[in-house]
């Protein structure tokens, strides 16, 4: 396992992050995370960790897998497992696209493979909803504005679990953020880097890689304030569930 260490968060917290893809890693919020990191590399047959390994938070990247690859990936049973466990006893949980749709999907919400309206790939406005002005995560970044963030996926969250919040959409696909208990899903990618797109997008043959770059480089100063505002944010609550934890054992 891969250890991240940032010298100015509290030597006892720790996040766990599960990766489950060589391309889909951490990217710029190796930088971003204001806590102690612990990278899983599922791709490379390290386990899934238990609920009482992961420590105050979890992290689940996307990956190239679809959110019911059981068989080429063997290892996301336990991760949706795992999702399901922390999103429902106060581990701060962070999903990003896959993540965000195995969340889903441990917590009896529906992913469609290939979803219509096709590909959603490139720059896109989320259009915040109102329940997302009082979020934990999302509200103190947000004061109700329209924010580009970067997106890529083909699969897509159809319908929320029961009792989800719903909290962000694009033009084209209705739940680009949402919350269920302790647990944020996000479909786009905060934590990608214009290098990665740009390697993401020469690996496509149905995305213009001129185009795209230039579109992320005219907007890239909107599209980091938001990400690295997320980053920040969700180590803020990690380190407060470690307190939480400090205190409880104490």
């Amino acid at each position: 396992m891969t250890h991240v260490q940032d010298g100015s968060a509290r030597a006892e917290t720790r996040l766990t992050v599960l990766q489950s893809s060589p391309d889909v890693g951490l990217d710029r919020f190796a930088q971003w995370l204001d806590v102690p990191v612990r990278l899983v590399r599922l791709d490379q047959g390290e386990p899934v960790p238990s609920l009482a390994e992961v420590g105050h938070g979890l992290l689940v990247l996307g990956g190239e897998m679809t959110a019911h690859s059981d068989a080429e990936a063997p290892w996301l049973p336990a991760v949706r497992a795992l999702l399901a466990e922390t999103s429902r006893t106060g581990v701060p949980t962070l999903g990003i696209c896959l993540g965000a749709q195995l969340l889903a999907v441990a917590r009896g919400g529906r992913v469609q493979v290939a979803a219509p309206p096709g590909p959603e790939i490139g720059v896109v406005d989320l259009r915040w909803r109102p329940d997302a002005a009082a979020d934990a995560l999302v509200g103190p970044l947000l004061a109700g504005r329209i924010t580009p963030q970067v997106t890529w996926h083909d699969d897509a969250v159809v319908d929320l679990p029961s009792g989800a919040v719903w909290l962000a959409s694009s033009a084209m696909y209705p739940y680009q953020a949402f919350r269920i208990g302790s647990a944020w899903g996000v479909q786009f990618h905060p934590e990608v880097s214009p290098a990665t797109v740009a390697a993401w997008a020469a690996g496509r043959d149905d995305v213009d890689e001129l185009d795209l770059v230039t579109d992320l480089a005219a907007r890239e100063e909107q599209v980091t304030s938001l990400a690295r505002g997320l980053a920040q944010r969700f180590s803020e609550l990690v380190r407060t569930r470690a307190d939480e934890d400090t205190c409880v054992s104490a």
